[in-house]
């Protein structure tokens, strides 16, 4: 689903004289993130402390959901659509972005023991996932839950991937941090394997909001895939959420 320009002034507007309830809340964002901003300068480091601020507040909300009903609903239409095109119980399954498992907890539950990798930026979100683990009583799956750095993966030996995922990941990085993955993850990525994500898909110019919120020309991130040897499929089957999904198959050798 494409999206006109949000960091407009006269979209902001519109959407404040819409909205007037939202205006404050806005505010408090934007100067939270400028301050965040100022002693973060790279973009995972300032995005690692946006992710401590909202786990702060509620989980289910730093990932995006505002109720546990939403949460339970949005996993369960990521899990729903990966099974329903591909994913396997005997699947190696590595999750991009894990949070607080709101579709890993049901991805851990239909894989084979130990075939569940889930990585995040953010510590303070993977400790809300392990009590994710201990809510649906899954720890005999015995998921790896790893905090990562950056996207090069370079802890993972190749080829040991069936299925990449990264749900709502992709909207909230600017395009060094896709490039970065996209350069890499096709390392760890078996022969057969496939790589689904989602993004904010805009069709007018790229922009973001917040240093938060990126949106991407479909044609762009097809392109930039193509230089790392991918073949790239947006999606048309999917409308569980406002973003789009587009998938990848594994480079050949």
């Amino acid at each position: 689903m494409a999206t006109r320009q949000r960091n407009r002034l006269v979209h902001q507007l519109r959407y404040a004289f819409a909205h007037p309830d939202r205006v404050v809340p806005h505010v408090r964002r934007l100067a939270r993130n400028v301050g965040l901003g100022v002693r973060n300068r790279d973009h995972v480091s300032f995005y690692r402390e946006v992710m401590r601020h909202n786990v702060s507040t509620d989980p289910d909300l730093a990932v995006g959901s505002g109720s546990r009903r939403r949460w339970l609903e949005l996993g369960r239409d990521q899990f729903d659509y990966l099974v329903a095109n591909g994913l396997r119980p005997e699947h190696r399954l590595l999750e991009i972005g894990c949070g607080n498992l709101r579709g890993g907890w049901r991805f851990i539950e239909h894989l084979e023991t130990g075939n569940y990798t889930g990585v995040d930026i953010s510590p303070d979100v993977l400790f809300a996932a392990q009590g994710t683990l201990v809510e649906f009583s899954l720890q005999h799956k015995l998921p790896r839950l790893t905090p990562v750095r950056d996207l090069t993966l370079s802890w993972l030996p190749p080829d040991s991937i069936d299925v990449v995922h990264a749900h709502s990941v992709f909207s909230h990085c600017p395009l060094e941090v896709i490039e970065q993955c996209l350069a890499h993850v096709g390392r760890v990525m078996a022969p057969d394997a496939f790589f689904d994500f989602t993004f904010n898909a805009t069709d007018g110019r790229e922009h973001q909001v917040l240093r938060e919120d990126y949106y991407y020309r479909p044609d762009h991130l097809a392109e930039l895939a193509a230089r790392y040897g991918f073949t790239a499929e947006l999606r048309t089957d999917w409308d569980a959420n406002a973003q789009a999904k587009m998938r990848l198959r594994a480079p050949t050798t």
